[in-house]
């Protein structure tokens, strides 16, 4: 069965070009919510920015179902959350989080990711 995604093509715009492809999770692609986690690691291949966006709302049985996220242009990611857009030239490393009573993107310094 195929992804219903939030947006069309047609309604993904020009906000955030030339940064390369990211990981996302179906949670904002297609259930349409907000990127609350974003993390920047190093890159698999050329293609790659190292970004990684969340809702926060996936857990560890979402997260190990390879069909639960997709590769996608950082740019799209923008169009699904424009608020991302301020923090894409943060270096390997960086971590964002907004946590449920802000609006607003934090620096992460104390989050680890697992070891694949």
């Amino acid at each position: 069965m195929a992804k219903q995604f939030k947006l069309s093509k047609d309604e993904i715009r020009p906000l955030a070009e030339g940064y390369g492809a990211c990981i996302a999770t179906d949670r904002i692609t297609v259930d349409g919510y907000p990127v609350r986690f974003m993390y920047r690691e190093p890159p698999d291949n050329e293609v790659d920015s190292g970004w990684r966006f969340l809702s926060g709302f996936e857990d560890d049985a979402y997260m190990d179902d390879a069909s639960n996220h997709g590769a996608y242009d950082v740019n799209t990611i923008a169009n699904y959350d424009p608020s991302i857009i301020p923090f894409l030239d943060a270096p390997e490393g960086s971590v964002f989080e907004k946590s449920p009573e802000s609006e607003r993107f934090l620096s992460v310094t104390d989050w680890v990711p697992e070891e694949a």
